[in-house]
């Protein structure tokens, strides 16, 4: 599997270093696709090649990375070289680049698109349009070993921050490593924090929009949260202290590695996605799921549910309709709609009676029945203040910046970055 993902990238470095200066081709049946979420490549270019036998004429130039997506894609839009499909986050974002993006609401797909989908496809703004398709659905948690855990006498998740404590005690006791982090990449800390966000609303009787909405304008202070001040910190301390012995060099192909090689026993920051490849490596792995333990109120120990990206379509683009045709038939035909749960392995966006074979998404599923799924509150902030607040939580790993200076810095860069919009 590590070389799975190895070639991802590798193709990555190979699509960079070829449509180096690219951007939409003046062959009306050229579209180049840059977008983010390389763990989807294997996936996406099996779609590409279906696509070829509908489309033979029409050639898709693809090109996919993670880090530094939100630099890239700005510098191509600054310099004029819009991808004919490019990635944003969903929600606020979808303002952020609405003047570069077609408005897809008389398009076939919206037909197929679920509503909970379209409506984070919207424009915030405004409350109408469709800006945006989603690559996926997700649920996002704890992705862990279940082998690992019964071997270690835990007969169910922890639910609470006192049950995982003990947790980690038991699993580290038995040798094995209770967390594989990932963190180098600034991305794994916003799905994190976003469940002890959404705790924080809770307790505090308001909505995770409103919430976020007072950091924007510098009313709110971290320490007004103890469920970030105290309980977000101290898990990250916790997962430090129980993780990767290098943890701001452990990327997502180390965090593959530890789990699918049955070194790591929980895996943060990580979802759906990455179980097909962790099965790669050990098919009999007992994948399991379940939500963060972000308070000592198991009730708070949920999953979050929501499409958190958007893949939008250049209004500038030469290569328009053949862009439209393909987005279309991705979200409307029969293959494409297997697509998401048959190949992706993704929560589907779009309207099915499919069921997934992936234990993630059936237990994400069922714990979203049981308990109820938390807001998708990445949704509320844009990737560029993401990407600052990453790097803010690893300067705190790093020892650089302890934990008041860092939420000072995080109180000012949201209301400096999210104000200014």
């Amino acid at each position: 599997m590590k070389k799975k993902v190895v070639c991802a990238f590798m193709g990555t470095v190979m699509a960079l270093t070829t449509l180096a200066g690219i951007s939409v081709s003046a062959d009306e049946n050229e579209i180049y696709m840059f977008i983010s979420s390389p763990e989807y490549a294997d996936a996406i270019n099996e779609l590409i090649d279906a696509y070829k036998e509908v489309a033979p004429d029409v050639t898709i130039n693809y090109e996919t990375t993670q880090n530094d997506y939100p630099t890239l894609l700005k510098a191509k839009l600054n310099s004029g070289e819009v991808p004919d499909i490019f990635s944003s986050t969903s929600g606020k974002e979808i303002d952020t680049y609405k003047e570069w993006s077609y408005d897809l609401k008389d398009q076939p797909l919206v037909d197929s698109m679920l509503p909970s989908v379209a409506a984070t496809m919207a424009s915030p703004e405004t409350g109408d349009g469709v800006y945006g398709l989603a690559i996926k659905g997700n649920y996002f948690g704890m992705v862990y070993n279940k082998g690992i855990f019964e071997e270690c006498g835990i007969t169910e998740f922890p639910q609470t921050i006192d049950e995982l404590t003990a947790a980690c005690e038991k699993i580290s006791e038995a040798g094995y490593k209770p967390f594989t982090t990932g963190f180098s990449e600034w991305w794994v800390f916003k799905h994190i924090w976003q469940h002890y966000l959404a705790a924080a609303a809770t307790n505090a009787n308001i909505s995770v929009a409103d919430l976020v909405a007072s950091f924007e304008k510098g009313e709110a202070k971290v320490s007004d949260y103890p469920e970030l001040y105290d309980n977000f910190f101290n898990f990250i301390d916790l997962a430090v202290k129980y993780g990767d012995d290098k943890p701001l060099e452990t990327a997502l192909e180390n965090e593959l590695a530890a789990y699918g090689g049955g070194e790591a026993a929980m895996v943060l920051g990580q979802g759906a996605w990455i179980e097909a490849d962790s099965l790669a490596i050990d098919p009999d792995l007992q994948v399991g799921f379940n939500g963060y333990p972000v308070t000592n109120d198991p009730a708070q120990c949920q999953i979050i549910s929501g499409a958190d990206q958007a893949l939008r379509v250049s209004s500038e683009s030469e290569s328009l309709q053949a862009t439209l045709d393909f987005v279309n038939w991705w979200y409307t035909s029969d293959y494409g709609i297997d697509w998401f749960t048959s190949v992706a392995g993704v929560v589907p966006p779009v309207k099915t009676t499919a069921e997934s074979d992936f234990e993630i998404i059936k237990q994400g599923s069922a714990l979203e029945t049981e308990k109820g799924a938390a807001p998708l509150g990445i949704c509320y902030s844009t990737d560029s203040w993401h990407q600052v607040f990453g790097e803010l939580m690893q300067a705190y790993i790093a020892g650089t910046a302890d934990k008041d200076a860092t939420c000072a810095s995080i109180e000012e860069q949201w209301a400096s970055i999210e104000g200014a919009q």
